[in-house]
């Protein structure tokens, strides 16, 4: 859920609420009986839930090249 910060046109009181984005936007101050205005906010909080958002969160396995592979492109780089 996002964290919103207010500031009440009355009193100035400044204050932050967490509420869904479907949820509508507070107009009352909490200390006084003032309209408040939504501010811009640069807190940015993010939070990445479940697997794959690191690189080794999809490898199941290790990616290392088997002998075979490893002998038959270096046959085809020597034979050109």
């Amino acid at each position: 859920m996002p964290l919103y910060d207010y500031r009440c046109q009355d009193c100035g009181h400044t204050f932050e609420s967490r509420h869904g984005m479907s949820e509508p936007v507070l107009t009352v101050c909490p200390v006084c009986p003032g309209r408040v205005t939504r501010l811009i906010s640069k807190n940015v909080m993010v939070s990445f839930k479940g697997s794959g958002f690191y690189s080794t969160d999809s490898q199941s396995s290790p990616a290392v090249p088997s002998p075979a592979s490893s002998s038959a492109t270096s046959g085809d780089t020597a034979s050109t």
